[in-house]
């Protein structure tokens, strides 16, 4: 999710994965993949660098859920299946 503005002067979060183009003319008119239009004060320049950033941060892992962190030595816990117990990833070996 990127933080923009819209021309009123209104914040708008938009969520990144939806901008399908950015046009210029001369203002910023970001579509979505939605068909929706948007017009927004941020230049094409900025729009892009934020969602780079979202990108960015997303892959730093630094958006995790902190309850869901493991401290870096420790092993991910095992894939359960409520109704047959602990499983391989694969699905072939249950126990």
């Amino acid at each position: 999710m990127i933080h923009l503005t819209r021309l009123n002067r209104l914040p708008l979060v938009l969520n990144a994965d939806l901008i399908e183009s950015i046009e210029v003319t001369p203002d910023t008119v970001i579509a979505l993949t939605t068909g929706q239009k948007l017009v927004v004060l941020e230049p094409a320049e900025e729009v892009v660098a934020r969602v780079l950033e979202f990108r960015r941060a997303v892959y730093r892992g630094s958006l995790l859920c902190p309850l869901i962190q493991q401290a870096p030595d420790a092993a991910p816990p095992p894939a359960t299946d409520s109704n047959h117990g602990t499983y391989a990833r694969d699905n072939r070996s249950r126990t």
